[in-house]
Formats: structure tokens, sequence, C-alpha cells
């Protein structure tokens, strides 16, 4: 079953590749999303990962680890709330 993870606390200068890489060693990661600000384009710190298996294991192994001298948060990814429409 596919998990929709959310990776909090990323290194500014976080890659994709480097993301995928740290969740690969858990399972196969079919998808990388880091978030970026729309007005500027620079990386926000956080980011979203798919994994058809092995999402449990990054979870538990990944929370609290260091990543490129940061502490980073990582736990299955909410539904975003609805915002109000104006």
């Amino acid at each position: 079953m596919s998990k929709n993870i959310y990776v909090g606390n990323l290194p500014f200068s976080a890659t994709e590749d480097e993301v995928r890489s740290a969740f690969g060693a858990y399972g196969e990661v079919t998808s990388v999303k880091l978030i970026e600000d729309r007005e500027t384009g620079r990386p926000r710190g956080f980011g979203f990962v798919e994994m058809s298996d092995g999402g449990e294991q990054a979870i538990e192994n990944l929370d609290g680890q260091d990543f490129g001298g940061r502490t980073l948060k990582v736990n299955e990814a909410r539904p975003r709330p609805q915002r109000p429409r104006w």
C-alpha cells in the first residue's frame, strides 16, 4: 500500500535526489516533492515523499535523524484542511 510521508526541517540545500536516496534505503520511492515558496522559488524546508513500500520503516528510522545538519521531522502526511473560499 502506498504511503505519503511528510518530511520537515529539511536543510534548504537538500535536493530531491538526496531525499530519494535517504528514503530509498527503506523501500521503493515513487515520488519526491520539495516545496518551494511561490513568490521567490526558494525551498521552504519541507516536502513529501511517496513510497510504494517501506514507508513505516522510513518514518520510524528517519524521524529525529540528522540530515545535512538539521533534525528531520518525519511522519505520515495528513490531508490538507479545506480552506474557506472568499
